[in-house]
């Protein structure tokens, strides 16, 4: 299939994977809109998604493509997690991402064609030390998808998720100097450490991302949770 002419939506699409995924699809042809907070817009609020998806249907056209990467990641041990931290993982990534889908499922499915992908997290299939906001916040994003992708069989509208590990982004960088700030080890250590971690024991790239994601796009599947990198 082709993306030439088709609107494509991009939460946090103004840098790192998002930044990646908006690139990509453009590049394929596609109008590409992009909601962040540099943008103005807080996916955790239901007026400001309104009104910026509103803005951007003006400019471009019916929304066709939702790619929902806007996302937040902190890391505490349970006993430091206070409140604030954890409705701000839940708040942006998963009552976004609900936010977001819901703004654009009706006209997807009155068109009988759509695409839907949520940027989750390797988070989201397995639990880690420290990150029990950001486990939480994506299992609930996989946990989405599936629901919404039975809910939508039949439709012509798909939704389905990409779980990145650790990748090429400037929230790694910042995860490896908590890492190098906390345990004393350097960075090449740290980086070791998160490489250990992930699929295939190395980092994924931005660009590995967005061809998964564009992948989706192209394809028929639905509810799947596409672990990057593959």
């Amino acid at each position: 299939m082709t993306l030439q002419g088709r609107h494509a939506l991009v939460t946090g699409g103004a840098r790192g994977i998002g930044l990646g995924i908006a690139s990509l699809l453009a590049d394929r042809g596609a109008r590409v809109s992009v909601v962040s907070r540099s943008t103005g817009t807080d996916v955790g609020d239901e007026a400001q998604v309104r009104r910026a998806f509103a803005e951007c249907r003006e400019r471009n056209g019916r929304i066709e493509i939702l790619v929902n990467n806007a996302g937040v990641a902190e890391s505490a041990p349970l006993a430091r997690t206070d409140l604030a931290l954890w409705n701000r993982a839940l708040t942006t990534n998963l009552t976004g991402t609900f936010l977001c889908t819901r703004e654009v499922a009706r006209e997807m499915t009155d068109a009988g064609w759509g695409r839907i992908v949520n940027v989750a997290s390797t988070a989201g299939l397995m639990g880690g030390p420290y990150l029990a906001a950001y486990c939480a916040s994506k299992h609930g994003v996989v946990g989405f998808t599936r629901a919404i992708a039975a809910e939508l069989e039949g439709t012509g509208v798909t939704i389905n998720a990409v779980c990145p590990g650790y990748t090429e982004t400037d929230m790694m960088l910042r995860a490896i100097a908590n890492i190098t700030s906390k345990t004393g080890r350097s960075e090449a250590e740290a980086r070791a450490l998160l490489e250990q971690g992930n699929p295939q024991g190395r980092i994924a790239t931005v660009d590995e991302v967005a061809e998964a994601v564009l992948d989706l796009i192209e394809g028929v599947q639905t509810g799947e949770a596409v672990i990057v990198p593959r």
